[in-house]
C-alpha cells in the first residue's frame, strides 16, 4: 500500500487557476447536471413545490381577506360572520407559517445531501487523478472548488429555482388579483414598476462584477493567509515578518475596499427599492382614498391594495439576488463539472488485469520521459533489477532519480520505452494492484494528524496493536515512542511539530515495515536527519530491505554502500553503475563524489 508522497522531480509546469468568469445567467448542460443530482430526491422536491404554492396562495389570499372583513362584515356590522372570516384568516395564517417552514425543511435537507454528495464525488476524484494534474493546479483552487464553488450550487438548489419560481407566481398572482379588484388603481400603481425594473437591472449588472471581484479578492486573501501560516519558520527566520505583514495588509485593503463597494451597491439599491414602494404606497393612498371617499371604491379595497404593494416589491428585489447568485452557480457549475469531467493522466486500460503477486524483478526498457513536451527528463535508461536487489539512485539535483522511482509506482506513463514487473508492462495491469504492493519512504515524512499508532497502521488499517508495536521495534521507533506521555496514542499536532525530523522518519519506517511491501522505495529518507538518528535507520534499513527489491535514492552515498549495484544519473542518462567498490575503483563521477562526502565528513 502507498503511504508516502514523493518527493522533488514531479511534474513540471505553471501553476494557474481555472478561471473565475462571470458564467452566464442560465448554462443548459449545467443546468442538465444540477437536475441530475436532484432526481434521486424528486419526492421531496415534489413536496417543496406542493409547500409553496400553498406558501405563495396564503400570500395572495391574505390582503384579500381583510378587504372582505372590512367591506363584507365590518362594514355590515356582521359580528358572526366577522368570528367566522377571523377564524378562516389565523387559519390562512397557520398554513402559511407551516407550509414556509415545510418548504425551507425539505430544501435543506434536498441541498445538503447534494452539498454532501459533489464534495465527495470531487474528494474521491481528486484521489483518482494523476500527479501531472496537480503539478499545474494550485491547491487553494481546488479547496476552492470544493467549498466556495459546490457551496454556491448548493444555494442555487436549496433557495434559487424553488424562491424565483414561487417570486414570479406571487407576481403574476398580485397582478391578477390586484387588477380584478381594481383595475384602475391597479394600472396607476403599476405606473412604478418601470422605474423598479430599471434600478433592478442596473444593480444586478453592477453587482456581477462587484461580488466577483469579493471572491477573487477573498481568495487571494486566504491563499496568502493559508501560505504565511504554513511557512511562519521561514518567514521568521529570515525576518520578513514586516513585508509580510505589509502584502497581507494590502490584500486585506483591496478585499475591504471590494466588499465595501458591493455593500455600496445594496446600500443604495434597497433604499432605492423602499422609495418607490412608499411611491406607489402614496399613489394607493392618494388615489384610492379620493375614490374612496368619492364612493366609488370600497375601503377594504384601499386597505388590501396598500397590503399588495407591499408586498409586491420584496419578490422583485428577491429575484435581482436570485439572478447574481443563478449567475455565480453557473460558473461555479461549470467549474466543477469541468473537474470531474478532467480524466486522469494515469489510467487502467479496459483490459487491463490485477497485478499477480510480486516476485520483484523491475525492467526499465530505453524509457524516455517529459514532463513537458520537448524537454526529456529521462532519456534511453535502460536498468535490470532482480527479484530482492537494493538498486541506489545518485546524482545531482534534478538528474531524474525521483522520477525513476514515480514512473516505478506508475504516478506518470512512460513518454517511450516501457517499464515491466515481474514481465508485466505497468501499462497492462491495474493501478491500485500494483501500488498495493509497493512501498515508499519518502524524502518529507508524511503524517495525519492523528495518533502515532494510527499513523504507523495507515498503511494497514487492519493490523493488529501487536503488530503495529513490532513494525516500530524493527524501525528503532519503539523506543522513543513509548518514553511518550501517551505513547502510541500520542497525538500528531498539525505539522508534526511535536516530533523531530528523524522521530517522523522513523514512523514512516515503521509503516513501511507494516505494509510488508515487494517493492520499496526510498526517496532520501535519510536526507534530513542527524548522524545519531541515522544510525537507527541504517540499522531499520537492513531489516526493512530484507528479501525485497528496493529503489534507494540517496544523497548521503554512506547509507547505500552495501546496495548490490549504484547508478550514478546525470542529464537523465546513466552515466556509471556498479557496486559502491567498482564505482570507487572506477575514479568516474561517482568517486569524485564519494571522495568529496568523505572530506566534509573528516
Amino acid at each position: 500500500m502507498m503511504h508516502g508522497f514523493g518527493g522533488g522531480g514531479g511534474g513540471r509546469g505553471m501553476l494557474h487557476h481555472y478561471q473565475d468568469t462571470d458564467g452566464a445567467f442560465f448554462d443548459p448542460k449545467v443546468a442538465k447536471r444540477l437536475v441530475g443530482y436532484l432526481q434521486p430526491h424528486w419526492h421531496r422536491m415534489g413536496l417543496a413545490a406542493l409547500f409553496m404554492l400553498a406558501s405563495t396562495a396564503t400570500k395572495l389570499v391574505t390582503p384579500y381577506l381583510t378587504k372582505q372583513i372590512i367591506d363584507v362584515y365590518i362594514a355590515n356590522s356582521d359580528l358572526h360572520g366577522l368570528l367566522l372570516i377571523s377564524l378562516i384568516a389565523a387559519a390562512v395564517y397557520v398554513v402559511e407559517f407551516y407550509s414556509n417552514w415545510k418548504e425551507s425543511y425539505l430544501l435543506s435537507w434536498v441541498g445538503q445531501r447534494i452539498l454532501n454528495k459533489m464534495r465527495v464525488q470531487l474528494f474521491e476524484h481528486y484521489q483518482r487523478l494523476s500527479l501531472s494534474f496537480y503539478s499545474k493546479i494550485e491547491t487553494g483552487t481546488l479547496i476552492s472548488r470544493v467549498l466556495s464553488d459546490v457551496g454556491v450550487l448548493n444555494e442555487l438548489i436549496s433557495s434559487g429555482f424553488i424562491n424565483m419560481i414561487s417570486d414570479v407566481l406571487f407576481l403574476v398572482g398580485t397582478v391578477v388579483v390586484m387588477l380584478t379588484i381594481s383595475w384602475r388603481l391597479a394600472l396607476l400603481t403599476f405606473a412604478v414598476l418601470p422605474l423598479m425594473v430599471l434600478a433592478t437591472y442596473l444593480f444586478s449588472r453592477k453587482a456581477k462584477g462587484a461580488y466577483r471581484q469579493t471572491r477573487v479578492a477573498v481568495g487571494e486573501l486566504t491563499g496568502d493567509l493559508a501560505e504565511n501560516l504554513s511557512n511562519m519558520r521561514v518567514v521568521q527566520a529570515f525576518v520578513q515578518e514586516d513585508s509580510t505583514h505589509k502584502h497581507f495588509e494590502t490584500l486585506n485593503r483591496t478585499n475591504r475596499e471590494v466588499n465595501i463597494r458591493a455593500m455600496m451597491l445594496s446600500f443604495i439599491f434597497m433604499p432605492t427599492a423602499d422609495v418607490l414602494n412608499v411611491l406607489a404606497t402614496t399613489i394607493v393612498l392618494w388615489f384610492g382614498g379620493r375614490w374612496a371617499a368619492a364612493d366609488e371604491l370600497t375601503l377594504g379595497v384601499v386597505v388590501a391594495f396598500v397590503t399588495y404593494v407591499t408586498r409586491f416589491f420584496q419578490p422583485i428585489q428577491d429575484l435581482s439576488q436570485i439572478y447574481t447568485t443563478f449567475q455565480a452557480a453557473m460558473a461555479g457549475g461549470e467549474r466543477v463539472f469541468d473537474l470531474l469531467d478532467t480524466p486522469p493522466s494515469v489510467q487502467d486500460a479496459p483490459d487491463a488485469i490485477p497485478m499477480p503477486t510480486i516476485e520483484g524483478h523491475i525492467e526499465l526498457c530505453n524509457v524516455r520521459f517529459e514532463y513537458e513536451p520537448g524537454v526529456p527528463v529521462l532519456d534511453d535508461v535502460s536498468l535490470d533489477v532482480t527479484p530482492g536487489q537494493t538498486i541506489a539512485l545518485v546524482g545531482p539535483t534534478g538528474a531524474g532519480k525521483t522520477t525513476i522511482t514515480s514512473l516505478c509506482c506508475r504516478f506518470y506513463d512512460v513518454t517511450e520505452g516501457c517499464i515491466k514487473v515481474d514481465g508485466h508492462d505497468l501499462r497492462d495491469v491495474q493501478v491500485r494492484s500494483l501500488r498495493a504492493q509497493m512501498g515508499m519512504v519518502p524524502q518529507e515524512p508524511f503524517l495525519l494528524q492523528a495518533t502515532i499508532a494510527e499513523n504507523i497502521r495507515f498503511s494497514r488499517p487492519d493490523a493488529s496493536e501487536e503488530e503495529v508495536r513490532e513494525a516500530a521495534r524493527l524501525a528503532n521507533a519503539d523506543e522513543f515512542i513509548s518514553k511518550l506521555p501517551a505513547g502510541y496514542d500520542t497525538p500528531v499536532m498539525e505539522g508534526s511539530s511535536n516530533l523531530s525530523q528523524g522521530q517522523r522518519q522513523l514512523i514512516c519506517f515503521a509503516r513501511a515495515i507494516l505494509s510488508q511491501p515487494r517493492i520499496l522505495i526510498l526517496d532520501e529518507a535519510t536526507s534530513s536527519v542527524d548522524t545519531r538518528t541515522e544510525v537507527l535507520i541504517q540499522d531499520a534499513l537492513r531489516n526493512l530491505l530484507k528479501g525485497r527489491t528496493s529503489l534507494v535514492v540517496a544523497h548521503r552515498l554512506s547509507t547505500i554502500r552495501e546496495a548490490d549495484q549504484i547508478c550514478f544519473i546525470d542529464q537523465g542518462k546513466i552515466q556509471e553503475r556498479g557496486t559502491h567498490e567498482e564505482l570507487l575503483a572506477l575514479g568516474g563521477r561517482y568517486a569524485a563524489l564519494y571522495r568529496q562526502q568523505f572530506a566534509q565528513a573528516e
